[in-house]
C-alpha cells in the first residue's frame, strides 16, 4: 500500500503570524495570504495533475499541534486515507481524531514516534 505521496504542508508556531508572514513575502518573495502561502507543482509525470504544498505560520499559542508540545507540525500527503488509518491502528500508531472531509480533501492526526501531531491529508486535487 502506498502511504505518503508528498509533503502538503509546514506548519509552524510564532509571536505574530502576519508579520511573520510579511517578512517572508517581503525577504524572500513568498506570495503570501491570510492562511500563509501555497506552492504549486505537478504530481508525477503527468503534468496535467496540479498538486500544492500550503506554508503557514500559527499564532504562537495555537492548540492546533495538541496534544503535541512541538513548535511544528507536517501534513503529508496520502491516498486512501481511511484504509490507512486501519493499517495504523493495526500497528499500535496513536490516532489523535477521526477522519474529516472537506471540499479539499480528507484530514486525520496521529502522533509519531516522539509525540509529534502529524496530520495526513487526502486531496481532492
Amino acid at each position: 500500500m502506498k502511504k505518503v505521496t508528498g509533503i502538503g504542508g509546514i506548519f509552524f508556531k510564532c509571536k505574530d503570524p502576519r508579520a511573520m508572514r510579511e517578512w517572508y513575502q517581503k525577504h524572500l518573495g513568498l506570495e503570501t495570504n491570510p492562511y500563509g502561502a501555497t506552492f504549486e507543482w505537478y504530481e508525477g509525470p503527468d503534468s496535467t495533475k496540479k498538486a500544492q504544498t500550503q506554508w503557514t505560520p500559527f499564532k504562537e499559542n495555537t492548540k492546533y499541534f495538541e496534544p503535541s508540545t512541538r513548535e511544528f507540525m507536517i501534513n503529508y500527503r496520502v491516498e486512501n486515507l481511511e484504509a490507512l488509518v486501519e493499517e495504523l491502528k493495526k500497528e499500535g500508531v496513536t490516532i489523535v481524531d477521526k477522519v474529516e472531509t472537506y471540499d479539499y480533501g480528507k484530514f486525520v492526526h496521529i502522533l509519531d514516534a516522539e509525540g509529534n501531531k502529524v496530520e495526513l491529508w487526502e486531496p481532492k486535487d
